[in-house]
């Protein structure tokens, strides 16, 4: 089965979050199945591609609007990924070093989309399936279907995926004319409130609708900004699929961003190595349990919340606590803040580091995630794998993958995103960190739980091959 995953992100080579993650595995563990993965993004200017052989297979021009594009497709030579990875390069629209955040977003992604779709239409091999990521992939399930110059591509099943539903890249009916010719008896296909709505048109036009979590899926007929009704009338054709994670990249043995590695046998002492490198750079006591928060600092994520947790928990427990993450300025500033009153058992470090988020998992005694919304969650995954304990608000994916240990599981669970429920939850883990003995036997326990890629990747390829046998 050939298999075209179409997305902005894709790791290593280009990411944000959970996306990246997510298409830079999945077809990894299709291929090993036996099929023909590939992944299809745009050509961002970074160290990445700077530093990557690639070779051009396709040219083209494409019409937006009033304007015309030259565009190239690239191939990574060798990437030891696992999959073939496709750029697409649109000199001085898509080739910028951030991902997201520019003004022309709308015409860069459309653009993208377009730019994809001339190239396959055209090759001989056209793909079996064609899984598109998120919004900025939502419109290609609607080209596909009813576009005038893509008559090529009707019969090919495509799979639009949820990662994220609180962004949907919603643009107004002056940007129509970006689209190519279809019938415009199918206008509503695109609309939702008014507006053209990519996550809404995917979930319209695809042939089947997934989530990144089955939890989620159930929220998000609750709970969609906007798209409840949309997602509660399509349910039929929409299922949650848990993500896994790539158990090859993300493995405490042979992982070479670790200070120490290590496996089941020499859990306490290669552990007990990299907390202390964490603790000596960031001016920590190695004996107090360490508290870690990874990620994106955005209300989502209940980021407001940490200021206010950190200030409570270091007034009234004995434990350190380490943030990593960017995001929201405002939340940034209070966490810097909380620096001098708290100067040897807090630290917090602004921006992206990789390398620093692996040192973390292999350290860090438990896992802060006060989520609002996490359709799936890596993060408590990642910790899991490599013995660290999660603490997590019960939603979305975090439902589905940490159970307390209240309850016979191995994490702590809370059920509001509020500082009361956080703390109380801390001082649980306090109490299990006294217990050197079920501590360390949990965390045993944790690092033999089986998150890999195997299992998700298989109920894609059966939900593929339902729709090959429809056409």
């Amino acid at each position: 089965m050939n298999i075209l995953h179409v997305s902005i992100e894709c790791y290593p080579i280009a990411k944000v979050g959970g996306l990246a993650d997510v298409v830079g595995a999945l077809p990894k563990y299709q291929n090993s199945l036996g099929h023909n993965a590939g992944v299809i993004i745009p050509f961002h200017d970074n160290k990445f591609t700077e530093e990557a052989e690639l070779i051009k297979i396709h040219k083209g021009t494409l019409q937006l609007g009033e304007d015309l594009h030259s565009y190239s497709i690239k191939k990574l030579v060798n990437p030891d990924l696992g999959f073939i990875v496709y750029m697409v390069h649109i000199p001085r629209l898509l080739d910028r070093t951030m991902v997201y955040g520019h003004p022309d977003e709308i015409e860069r992604f459309i653009a993208f989309q377009k730019a994809v779709l001339d190239w396959i239409s055209l090759e001989k091999n056209i793909p079996d399936i064609v899984h598109c990521h998120d919004h900025h992939t939502g419109l290609i399930p609607f080209m596909m279907t009813h576009a005038d110059q893509y008559t090529a591509l009707r019969n090919i099943p495509t799979i639009f995926t949820i990662h994220n539903a609180q962004y949907q890249g919603q643009l107004s009916y002056d940007k129509l004319y970006y689209l190519p010719q279809f019938d415009h008896k199918k206008i509503g296909l695109l609309d939702w409130d008014h507006r053209i709505n990519p996550l809404a048109t995917g979930v319209k036009n695809a042939w089947k609708v997934t989530t990144v979590s089955p939890n989620y899926m159930k929220e998000l007929q609750e709970r969609a900004n906007g798209l409840e009704r949309l997602l509660r009338d399509e349910s039929k054709k929409c299922v949650g699929i848990l993500n896994g994670i790539d158990t090859e990249t993300w493995n405490p043995e042979t992982d070479p961003m670790l200070i120490k590695n290590y496996k089941l046998s020499t859990l306490v002492s290669g552990r007990k190595a990299n907390k202390k490198w964490l603790c000596d750079n960031f001016d920590l006591s190695i004996e107090k349990p360490l508290f870690a928060f990874i990620g994106r600092l955005v209300n989502e994520k209940g980021a407001d919340l940490l200021a206010e947790i950190i200030a409570e928990s270091l007034s009234n427990t004995d434990i350190n606590i380490l943030i990593l993450g960017s995001g929201n300025q405002q939340i940034e500033e209070k966490l810097r803040s909380l620096r001098e009153r708290f100067i040897d058992r807090y630290h917090v470090h602004i921006g992206y580091d990789e390398q620093l988020s692996h040192i973390i998992y292999s350290g860090a005694d438990f896992l802060l995630m006060p989520s609002r919304v996490e359709p799936c969650g890596l993060n408590q995954m990642y910790a899991l794998r490599y013995g660290t304990i999660p603490i997590v608000r019960r939603t979305g994916g975090l439902k589905d993958t940490v159970v307390d240990i209240g309850d016979g599981g191995f994490g702590i669970c809370h059920d509001q995103a509020l500082v009361w429920d956080v703390c109380y939850s801390i001082k649980r883990a306090i109490a299990l960190f006294d217990d050197q003995s079920a501590y360390k036997r949990l965390q045993r326990q944790i690092m033999k739980i089986d998150h890999s890629w195997h299992r998700s990747a298989q109920e894609y390829l059966d939900l593929y091959n339902s729709l090959i046998q429809l056409k």
